[in-house]
């Protein structure tokens, strides 16, 4: 059974970057899109950013300008690069992938931002 597995988390001061990374573990027919999504301590799991095979990139309000999502369609990879983290960015984050028979999650990758 294919799963996401994600890198690059971890703990991070205010100001500072890190990138995500997110590939399958074995090769999905038919995707339609990939993203982050973050889920924090109580909340809900919220998108944060994702890009359409064939389209777009579209990103949380909270996020744009700071973070950028790239993805490589032949590998069905992507990686966020997360600038100017803020202390509101703490989560677990999770990657998604979207394919027309079934949708994969990843495990999660914790981000902490903090002094």
């Amino acid at each position: 059974q294919v799963q996401l597995q994600e890198s690059g988390g971890g703990l991070v001061q205010p100001g500072g970057s890190l990138t995500l990374s997110c590939a399958p573990s074995g090769p999905v027919a038919s995707v339609n899109n990939m993203g982050w999504y973050r889920q924090a301590p109580g909340n809900q799991r919220d998108l944060v950013a994702s890009v359409a095979w064939g389209g777009g990139a579209q990103y949380a309000d909270a996020v744009k300008g700071r973070f950028t999502i790239s993805a490589d369609n032949a590998k069905n990879t992507i990686s966020l690069q997360m600038n100017s983290l803020k202390p509101e960015d703490t989560g677990v984050y999770y990657c998604s992938l979207a394919a027309v028979r079934r949708h994969y999650w990843g495990q999660g990758a914790q981000v902490t931002v903090s002094d």
